[in-house]
């Protein structure tokens, strides 16, 4: 019940069947809330029984006696898909929430006297406004004075209404060498993703390995609550380690985050393109990008 919110595999079972039966679009996540009460609601109502968003005994054997209704993938991804494609390729009008980790009194480690909430400020501020120049509409996940938790920052996210948001952080580890710059999206163990994040940070590890030292520590399916709490497709990059003195050097270097933020921007453009009139990794340019968007809208206006 919403008054009790459930988490567990057995919310996960009920999700996937409730998709299979068309009623459930949303991600299978475990996590019964509105979405899934709803959802359940809608299919207690259709097969006439007390739609009262209870997953008790009657609607239980209603479910196990009907058969799958949906195939040929998972309506959460092709509803994603979907979504990207009908906002077009042009990046203008796009909504982003920009999330830098950290901030308030959450420095993070010191690297060569700049904490890690500055670098991550630093970064953010950087993408915010080669956005902002393409006509896309950027928000910030937090103040520049305060550390949310992940749950404050997915649900002031959603309050935006935003197409993407894009999650910054550095890592750190015990070794000095670990490095490396790693991208992940959500995805659990049951079989459930988001599709559009996948993509995402498919282009993401490209184009910043392409374009910087950082090693490419790939791609990963996580069911963190920054992830799974957002409505919509969310990408944590985590951008190398403050542990490591390489990878200290490129994110401590301010054209190097110059980069990093010119390599994010173009994996979105890149997401939105949908595989049309792409060109190969690390070579787009921000300047190329911003005069192909600002031609468009001069058509346009």
């Amino acid at each position: 019940q919403l008054s009790a919110p459930l988490y567990g595999d057995d919310v996960a079972a009920l999700q996937a069947k409730l998709q299979d039966l068309g009623f459930y679009a949303g991600r299978v996540d475990g996590f019964f809330g509105p979405q899934t009460h709803e959802s359940l609601s809608s299919f207690q109502r259709e097969i006439g029984i007390a739609a009262d968003g209870i997953c008790g005994p009657q609607t239980l054997r209603s479910l196990e006696l009907l058969g799958t209704r949906v195939t040929g993938g998972s309506p959460h991804a092709i509803s994603e898909e979907e979504l990207v494609r009908r906002k077009g390729p042009q990046l203008g009008g796009k909504r982003i929430v920009i999330d830098p980790g950290l901030g308030g009194p959450s420095t993070g480690t010191i690297v060569n006297g700049i904490s890690e909430a500055d670098i991550l400020w630093d970064l953010a501020m950087r993408l915010e406004g080669r956005m902002a120049a393409t006509g896309m509409e950027t928000f910030l996940s937090r103040p520049h004075n305060a550390d949310p938790t992940e749950a404050e920052r997915a649900l002031t996210s959603n309050a935006f209404d935003a197409d993407l948001m894009i999650s910054l952080r550095c890592d750190s580890n015990s070794s000095p060498s670990a490095n490396g710059v790693a991208s992940f999206h959500f995805g659990n163990s049951h079989g459930s993703v988001s599709m559009i994040g996948q993509v995402l940070t498919g282009f993401v590890q490209r184009e910043i390995v392409a374009r910087t030292p950082l090693r490419d520590c790939r791609t990963h399916g996580r069911t963190w609550e920054l992830l799974r709490l957002t409505n919509m497709p969310t990408v944590q990059i985590d951008l190398g380690y403050l542990s490591n003195a390489s990878d200290v050097a490129v994110l401590t270097n301010p054209r190097m985050r110059d980069t990093i933020a010119e390599a994010i921007l173009i994996s979105v453009k890149r997401l939105y393109l949908l595989g049309q009139d792409d060109q190969p990794t690390g070579t787009f340019t921000f300047a190329e990008l911003l005069a192909e968007e600002l031609s468009v809208a001069d058509r346009i206006s």
